[in-house]
């Protein structure tokens, strides 16, 4: 059973609608890239931020807290609960917790690497951030270059890394949250991460790519499943390595997104099939 199986199911039994915080299925452009759910599965439950933007569009982690916040203020008046699914963890910490209040940076700092960026690449500056910042590292966060430079900017002007400035208390908010995570045994975890990406690419995720190419220097094009396609598109490497990265890079996402969850330190953990105990925990924790 996949995260979205379990969402579906749980979110019928509760007589519920879902919330979806992975911040790039909120494009209507990006639907293969994005392992968006189909057009039977969106039907069976209502759905909130997939498709709910264009690519062309930028939306951040504090819009989005704002906008669900507004959207939850309504549900609750007919709904008991709300499940919001997802592994953006930015955006699950904005709604849980709202965002950090970090401090002012040193003067010319941001100047000079932005200057780095453009001359050495956001490789070279991704090297840097994961050594002083392993947790920024595991977030979507890591491939926005803006955001790499905001984290090595926090760094170098505070000493502290962007990931240690937490609310020393998370906003309140008016309802309760039951923070639960899914795991699978790592060799499970990456054949299905294999046979999915054998099904984008099947599914034609090299013409959405193309379609959307005009855009490729937004965010959400320049995270794994499309910035390997436009490498091969670009003539960077052949179709075979382009697999290979896609495989590969996407195993390094999943690892990255299973840390930063880890470090939350407030998630209950359920194996991904174990969709009974994730409902009789939900259920005692809501008093049904």
């Amino acid at each position: 059973m996949g995260k979205t199986e379990l969402c579906l199911k749980l979110a019928k039994e509760l007589d519920t609608e879902i919330i979806s915080a992975d911040s790039r299925q909120f494009f209507r452009e990006l639907t293969i890239g994005t392992a968006k759910p189909g057009v039977a599965e969106l039907s069976q439950v209502p759905h909130h931020f997939i498709n709910s933007h264009s690519v062309a569009e930028t939306y951040s982690a504090g819009e989005f807290e704002g906008d669900v916040l507004a959207l939850l203020n309504k549900l609750f008046q007919e709904k008991d609960c709300v499940i919001m699914t997802g592994g953006s963890g930015l955006y699950v910490k904005a709604v849980c917790q709202g965002l950090d209040d970090l401090p002012r940076p040193t003067p010319g700092l941001r100047e000079e690497l932005m200057r780095q960026l453009r001359e050495d690449g956001l490789e070279y500056l991704q090297a840097d951030v994961q050594h002083v910042d392993p947790v920024f590292s595991a977030t979507d966060e890591f491939h926005n270059p803006q955001r790499v430079v905001r984290a090595l900017e926090i760094f170098y002007s505070s000493g502290r890394p962007i990931s240690s400035f937490q609310k020393e208390k998370p906003a309140e908010r008016p309802f309760n949250i039951i923070p639960i995570a899914l795991e699978r045994e790592r060799g499970e975890l990456y054949e299905r991460i294999e046979s999915r990406v054998d099904q984008m690419l099947a599914d034609g995720l090299i013409d959405e790519a193309r379609g959307v190419i005009f855009y490729r220097d937004q965010h959400a094009l320049k995270t794994v499943g499309y910035k390997e396609v436009y490498g091969f598109l670009d003539g960077s490497y052949d179709e075979a390595e382009m697999i290979r990265l896609l495989k590969q890079n996407t195993r390094r996402y999943a690892k990255r997104q299973l840390t930063w969850f880890r470090h939350q330190g407030n998630f209950t953990w359920f194996q991904a099939e174990d969709y009974a105990g994730v409902k009789e925990w939900v259920t005692t924790k809501m008093g049904l």
